[in-house]
């Protein structure tokens, strides 16, 4: 967390009001949002224009945050009128080191937020401004513990490109106006606000570009709902645990969610992945300072997690979560290091070339304390499937490490609306069995998604604690029935669909058709004679 201030500050306490007015002022906050993304981009595509959004809100809030830390501790020693943004710079660069050693960045007061959007609309170099405020910010942490965590974090907010605009001056119109949306965001003072306003207006724009997006964003973001069930599956009976981890970090959102399943506290060592994609991969680090993380409690790598793992020499991780990429290619057997890496070989066969899901379930469960839980989002066809996969399947079951199944709803992610599950795995069982999970009808239809509402998770937490049979929505089976059917682990080998069909009484309805013939006779006749008297009258 960020550095400890002291109690009398404005930062030592969450803002005082009522649920309804939080809902109140999120509502407003999401409406602005919407309404700057939508007018602004322009000719910009909404999924890469999210960049400038996210960039231009992450500036804001190390701004501010800075800002109110400094005042915050200046204010603790005496001096009530001491602002930070109104300091000139030479005299600002004095406390320069140690505020990188406690905050992993600096900001010059001529550099912050607030004073360059004042500036803006007058400078006609604001491109060049703009770009050595982003190099100066991530300069700041060079030659520190907090490089890694700082370095290419603007890399995508790229104001010289064509795509804001045909000349300097147009994209520079453009950035005054972002500079100007963002800074007029309905977040309050920072002093006398929670982190989560940022961290859920964070949360917001993710959603909405991903269901925007399509695939192309929806593969990064994992819905709330989901997330939320997958954090608190892996904490079931636990108050705390050492650190969490994704290896498909994504934005880093799943990962976060522990911060309000257990609160940052109680993830003791803190937030720990890897992202491929290196745009993701900003925006989860960007994530993780937008929800007050400090850069010392979260390491998030960049690079192929299969193929180049990092985190080897972690102590391993008693939370994993993570819904890796449906199905992707990966090296594979044509790797020949793949099949002698501890991580794969254990079950003695690489998951196939064409599909890498069960390659990123054997290298969470290497990754996974004797005492963890590990709840990954999988692909369908991994439960079933023959080959190589059946015998992964084969040595996860037999070893004993299969805790459960749950079978998710349909229409559920951005992108897809493959019907997916979770794979509960756990090093340490106390019973050689499996449970199976069919939530497939707990959802509620909002616009054009399904949803996984509280009830809804609740329902599964309590299923999943309690580990019993309940007639069409859960099962408990032997690991040995599991394998006299071949390592099939669907859901629905399992547990038996409920009938809705009606139930039909054959002989009354025949009886019913009967009487219905009889009495088409009866009036066919009456019908004939009421036509011949009409006939013989003429």
């Amino acid at each position: 967390m960020w550095p400890a201030v002291p109690p009398s500050s404005p930062l030592a306490t969450l803002t005082n009001v009522t649920p309804t007015t939080k809902e109140a002022q999120r509502a407003e906050l999401h409406k602005t949002i919407w309404r700057i993304a939508n007018d602004l981009r322009g000719s910009v595509d909404g999924w890469d224009f999210k960049s400038y959004v996210l960039g231009m809100l992450f500036y804001r809030f190390v701004s501010e945050n800075l800002t109110a830390y400094l005042n915050a501790a200046e204010r603790a020693t005496g001096d009530e009128q001491f602002d930070y943004a109104g300091i000139p710079d030479a005299d600002a660069e004095r406390g320069r080191k140690e505020t990188v050693d406690e905050k992993g960045f600096y900001i010059l007061p001529s550099e912050l937020f607030a004073n360059v959007r004042k500036r803006a609309a007058n400078d006609e170099n604001l491109n060049e401004t703009l770009e050595r405020v982003f190099t100066n910010i991530e300069g700041s942490a060079k030659g520190t513990a907090s490089e890694d965590d700082l370095k290419g974090l603007f890399d995508d907010l790229d104001v010289n490109s064509a795509k804001l605009g045909p000349t300097v001056a147009k994209r520079n119109e453009k950035m005054v106006k972002l500079l100007d949306a963002i800074g007029d965001l309905p977040l309050g003072r920072f002093e006398d606000n929670s982190i989560d306003l940022f961290g859920d207006a964070y949360e917001y724009l993710m959603q909405m570009y991903a269901s925007q997006a399509g695939k192309s964003g929806g593969e990064y973001y994992t819905p709330q709902e989901v997330s939320e069930l997958l954090a608190r599956i892996t904490v079931v009976g636990k108050t705390q645990v050492n650190k969490v981890y994704d290896p498909a970090a994504g934005s880093g959102s799943l990962l976060l969610k522990f911060a309000k399943v257990l609160g940052k506290g109680n993830v003791r060592q803190g937030f720990f992945g890897q992202e491929i994609n290196l745009t993701t991969y900003n925006l989860a680090r960007i994530n993780m300072f937008l929800h007050d993380v400090n850069y010392n409690d979260f390491d998030i790598a960049h690079g192929d997690t299969l193929t180049d793992p990092q985190h080897w020499d972690d102590e391993p991780f008693e939370a994993i979560v993570s819904n890796p990429p449906y199905s992707i290619k990966w090296d594979g057997d044509a790797n020949p290091l793949l099949i002698n890496d501890p991580r794969f070989a254990p079950a003695g066969v690489l998951a196939p070339k064409s599909a890498a899901d069960l390659a990123f379930t054997m290298h969470m469960l290497s990754w996974l304390a004797v005492n963890g839980t590990a709840a990954i989002v999988e692909f369908p066809g991994v439960m079933y499937r023959g080959g190589a996969e059946q015998k992964i399947r084969k040595y996860l079951v037999d070893n004993n490490y299969v805790d459960a199944v749950i079978q998710l709803p349909p229409d559920l992610f951005f992108g897809t609306t493959i019907a997916t599950c979770i794979l509960v795995l756990k090093k340490s069982k106390p019973s050689n069995d499996v449970l199976f999970i069919d939530a497939s009808a707990e959802f509620t239809r909002v616009g054009n998604k399904n949803k996984l509402t509280q009830p809804h998770q609740q329902k599964v937490l309590n299923a999943f604690q309690a580990r019993e049979d309940v007639a069409h929505f859960s099962k408990v089976v032997a690991n040995s029935e599991i394998a006299e059917r071949d390592y099939l682990i669907s859901v629905s080998s399992y547990v038996e669909k409920e009938d809705t069909r009606e139930v039909v009484d054959i002989v009354e309805l025949n009886a019913e058709i009967a009487r219905i013939v009889a009495r088409q006779a009866e009036l066919r006749t009456a019908i004939d004679a009421i036509v011949a008297d009409l006939e013989g009258g003429s």
